[in-house]
């Protein structure tokens, strides 16, 4: 048995519901979204898929995303929720005698976005926000980390895991990180009336990173946003994604379902997909134009 979930702070929470509730000493398998829509990941018939696409291999599924479905009958549990760790925390509630009870509030907030403009600019302040930007899930050369966090949050609190000292370098390099992220969003975003994007295929395969909600709060002007960059490890294939604004809540388009025509998928307000680089200034042009006239999809 194993769990195959996607290195974020949701699929990690994932992790641990799943470790606890169940008896799995494997290590996790992780794996982006695109891998099983593109079949480029193994699925066995014993795995536990949670904050994925569905996979008809699979023994188990735990889902959120609007997206995702799986036209056919599973064990596991499938709900548009604030997170797919919330989602598990609900089907083995019996097992965990409250005992994640913070953890999943939390990984709710943050998974969904539910952040006040403090918490945004100063994630310093709050321990799990800025715990959830130390997980960086490019390349999967932060796979020891991941498993090290999975650790933490099943024996450790917060604070302590705050304490840690690799937590605690990764915090400080988060922050000084922040910084730096604000001046880039300046340099090299572009306001198209209710939508800004963010293009940084300039910097090639090393796209620089930060905190995604930034951005939000610099341009109060906007309500969604599109950021592209070249993957990590293909110079000829783009990552497109598409976010709602948290604090400027008027977009009417359901990313999730649109990306999910265009080789992605995700949540109601935020999604991403992969496009060849050859045809990444048309499909960014396209989408841009859907985002600005802002009505709601066609069913």
């Amino acid at each position: 048995m194993r769990i195959v979930t996607r290195p974020d702070f949701d699929g990690i929470v994932c992790a641990v519901l799943l470790y606890e509730a169940l008896e799995i000493d494997e290590k996790v398998y992780w794996i982006e979204p695109n891998q099983i829509q593109n079949s480029e990941c193994d699925i066995n018939q014993g795995d536990i898929l949670a904050n994925l696409p569905f996979h008809e291999n699979a023994f188990m599924w735990f889902d959120h995303h609007v997206s995702n479905t799986a036209g056919k009958s599973f064990s596991g549990a499938h709900e548009i929720a604030p997170s797919a760790a919330g989602v598990i925390y609900k089907y083995y509630r019996d097992k965990f005698d409250n005992k994640f009870d913070e953890l999943i509030y939390e990984t709710d907030k943050i998974d969904s976005a539910d952040l006040g403009a403090d918490e945004v600019n100063y994630p310093e302040n709050y321990p799990y926000v800025l715990l959830s930007m130390t997980i960086k899930n490019r390349g999967f050369e932060d796979s020891e980390y991941w498993e090290h966090l999975i650790n933490l949050l099943r024996f450790k609190n917060i604070k302590d895991i705050m304490e840690d000292s690799e937590v605690k370098k990764r915090s400080d390099l988060v922050i000084e990180e922040n910084l730096e992220w604000k001046n880039i969003l300046k340099e090299y975003a572009k306001i198209e009336e209710n939508v800004s994007v963010l293009d940084l295929r300039s910097f090639g395969t090393k796209a620089p990173s930060g905190n995604r909600f930034l951005i939000y709060s610099l341009f109060p002007e906007t309500n969604v946003s599109v950021k592209l960059r070249y993957a990590d490890d293909d110079p000829y294939k783009v990552i497109l994604s598409i976010g709602h604004s948290i604090f400027n809540n008027t977009c009417n388009v359901n990313v999730g379902k649109l990306l999910s025509s265009h080789n992605g998928g995700g949540h109601r307000g935020a999604g991403a997909c992969s496009v060849s680089d050859d045809q990444a200034d048309e499909k960014l042009s396209y989408l841009v134009n859907i985002l600005k006239k802002n009505q709601p999809l066609d069913d």
